[in-house]
């Protein structure tokens, strides 16, 4: 099966695709150049879909030309009366996407190529894109008479305090200018007209716009919440990254959602701007959120909402763009960086086939008219919660500053169905809790003395009372070596308790996620273990675990069971990094095992990827671990290394030789034959640093003190 077939799935009418200039081999044969546009071309007819092709998205064209090269426009005419001839039952195109947002990341920021910084640069490549779009639909149209333009640009909006009020104005107006040139509104009278005249740009050729209008089939407007910003001269309030200025004066420009105490002006009367000043057909070509599943969700929901909303307004929304289908890399720094950032879609690319998120079924859901009504949805997004609010202020109309308190999710929500999470006093249980907090996830966590799992009785006792729409057992014995002395306690909390909650949830239709262990191993392989892998596990608390994720799967076949190996957190001082940087820090002997291996896991990391794939709707069981394998006295001198602690006293020994009562396996390193959702161990190892409360310096400073 084609990812188009997967696509097709959702129901969606038409897709964006991309035939990019600068992806076609000139010097190739004519078979070979159209090779795979021929192929995915003829599958969509097949399907159903009607491709917009797209000939130049972010970029600048073929290493021929650039975005400031004058004859750029008539070389993408070229490019664009091939694919034409090539493919004349194709009648929607974008020529260049976003031509005013390329322009002002290319040529007036310097993000991108040819990095220019200046207004005339700017000026220049957004008039060059505009007069390519249309010589390109010129050319298009002298094959195919009724090819359609549907034309795209981000739609943001500014707002500032009082004194900014005129940078604001300005760019509000600017926003507008690739629509502006292409209907040729931008005559004597606009105030784009001016500001290009002093950029450096010639009357004639502004004038050339009024004489060649190439106005929109469509208006493609892609929305984004970092498209609404706030500007404020206040630069105490705000950190320094968020720092900049005109020229004139210095002001912070950040998110409009952080700061503004009724929040932005929104997507429905953006959409209904839009539609008045050009009084066209609009479709939101792009729509998509970078954030965690559930905000992901939340995003699409309340975009799909507004627009039938600014349907009964009288404007007329054609489409909305479930933007990536398969989601980007490395946009978190707008592709200035290669640190192969994978962001999740509506489909992830980490799994083969590529995986359907959440995402997946809730569009199927809207393009059908089902009904959507899970209670993640009935919670909103970030951008409407008092936790947005991150700079400690919420600005009113007339600039003034106001204190902001933050939320409790469970007391602001206390109708949503909650998520159910097990073993409150332990720290994975805590870890959920404290994320799913910040993700505005409702939840109840509730430790082993209120609820005992390995009783019936209690788990319809909370299930009656709780109403939860899904369960994460984060409850079970944890200690190894203890374990070889009470079997019997060890069993019936990993074992049995774990057995009785999927039964319960099964029953119930309730989705329930539990987790495994690398203790399940025996260690005799030299290459990660996969979830194909047999378990032969040498302790007892190993086989508790290994006899758990049989009875789950024989309980609750649809149950998502995760194995990990030992966690790593900034949020406790319970585990080995902590424990070996403080007894390090204070100069007293470690000894960590040399010759035991194993995939050392960040805790934040793990739970964010565990919750996203239990909101996909994950099943079975998965491995998922940062990227890597180490052994712990190595992990020891790495992490001391980052964190600038001598490791003199660090003694690396044998595992034999630390007489610990249950047998390990000396290799449990773990990958995943389903998809690798984590960052690597060594990304993870320098964010623990940044994000632990933990002054290492300081902690030896006070062991010094002490010792004295």
């Amino acid at each position: 099966m084609s990812d188009f077939d997967l696509f097709a799935g959702l129901g969606i009418k038409a897709l964006r695709h991309p035939l990019l200039w600068e992806s076609s081999p000139s010097h190739a044969s004519e078979s070979e150049r159209w090779e795979w546009a021929d192929a995915s071309l003829r599958r969509l007819d097949e399907l159903n879909i009607r491709p917009i092709v797209g000939l130049v998205h972010h970029g600048s064209g073929p290493r021929f030309t650039d975005l400031l090269d004058p004859h750029f426009p008539t070389k993408l005419a070229t490019y664009a009366e091939q694919v034409a001839t090539r493919f004349p039952h194709v009648q929607d195109y974008t020529p260049v996407n976003e031509p005013l947002t390329t322009a002002r990341f290319s040529a007036l920021y310097g993000h991108w190529y040819p990095h220019r910084r200046d207004e005339n640069s700017f000026a220049r490549a957004l008039l060059n894109e505009c007069r390519a779009v249309v010589l390109a639909m010129q050319a298009i149209r002298r094959v195919v008479r009724a090819a359609r333009l549907i034309q795209t640009d981000d739609l943001g909006k500014i707002y500032s305090t009082p004194k900014l009020a005129y940078q604001a104005q300005f760019e509000n107006e600017r926003r507008w200018s690739s629509f502006d040139l292409l209907c040729g509104k931008v005559d004597s009278s606009h105030r784009m007209w001016h500001h290009f005249l002093w950029a450096g740009i010639e009357r004639a050729e502004l004038e050339w716009f009024l004489d060649h209008p190439c106005p929109p089939d469509v208006i493609g407007l892609n929305y984004y919440l970092s498209g609404e910003r706030y500007l404020d001269e206040h630069l105490d309030r705000y950190p320094p990254n968020t720092h900049g200025g005109n020229g004139k004066d210095s002001y912070a420009d950040v998110l409009a959602s952080r700061v503004l105490k009724d929040g932005s002006l929104g997507l429905e009367d953006l959409l209904c701007e839009a539609w008045q000043r050009y009084g066209r057909p609009v479709a939101i070509t792009e729509c998509h959120n970078g954030c965690t599943r559930e905000e992901q969700l939340r995003w699409f929901l309340e975009v799909w909402k507004t627009v039938q909303n600014a349907r009964e307004r009288g404007a007329e929304i054609t489409a909305v763009t479930g933007w990536s289908l398969l989601g980007a890399f490395d946009w978190n720094h707008l592709v200035t960086q290669q640190n192969n950032h994978y962001e999740s879609g509506i489909y992830d690319i980490r799994s083969t086939p590529p995986r359907p998120t959440a995402l997946a079924g809730l569009i199927r859901r809207l393009a059908t008219g089902t009904e959507v009504s899970e209670p993640l949805l009935q919670v909103p997004g970030w951008w409407r919660r008092p936790c947005r609010f991150v700079y400690g202020v919420s600005i009113d109309e007339h600039g003034e500053a106001h204190p902001t308190d933050g939320e409790c999710i469970n007391r602001a929500y206390p109708k949503v169905r909650p998520i159910l999470i097990t073993g409150a006093n332990g720290r994975l249980a805590r870890a959920f809790a404290r994320i799913c907090e910040l993700r505005g996830i409702p939840y109840r966590a509730l430790p082993g003395y209120a609820f005992d799992i390995a009783e019936v009785m209690c788990i319809r006792k909370a299930f009656l009372e709780l109403h939860p729409w899904a369960v994460i057992n984060a409850a079970g014995y944890s200690q190894v070596d203890d374990a070889e002395l009470e079997a019997r306690r060890c069993f019936r909390e990993n074992t049995l308790g774990v057995e009785l909650l999927a039964r319960e949830c099964g029953q119930r239709e309730i989705p329930f996620l539990t987790f495994s262990s690398d203790l399940v191993f025996d260690g005799l392989k030299t290459s990660p273990y996969l979830e194909s892998d047999g378990v032969f596990p040498l302790n007892v608390y190993g086989h508790s675990k290994a006899e758990a994720d049989k009875r789950v799967e024989e309980a609750m076949p649809a149950a998502l069971i995760i194995r990990s190996s030992a966690f790593f957190s900034p949020w406790d001082e319970n585990n080995f990094v902590v424990r070996a940087l403080r007894t390090l820090s204070a100069g007293q002997p470690f000894r960590p095992p040399c010759d035991v291996v194993a995939s050392p896991t960040y805790l934040p990391d793990f739970v964010n990827a565990c919750l996203d794939l239990f909101i996909d709707g994950g099943q079975g069981l998965w491995h998922i671990t940062n990227g890597g394998q180490i052994s712990w006295a190595e992990f020891a001198s790495r992490a001391a290394d980052l964190a600038k602690v001598s490791s003199e006293t660090l003694y690396p020994a044998r595992l034999e030789d630390l007489r610990l009562r249950a047998k390990r396996p000396l290799y449990s390193a773990l990958t995943s034959e389903r998809a690798i959702l984590m960052p690597t161990l060594e990304h993870a190892l320098d964010r623990f640093f940044r994000d632990c409360e933990m002054d290492w310096k300081l902690a030896k400073d006070t062991s010094e003190r002490i010792a004295a």
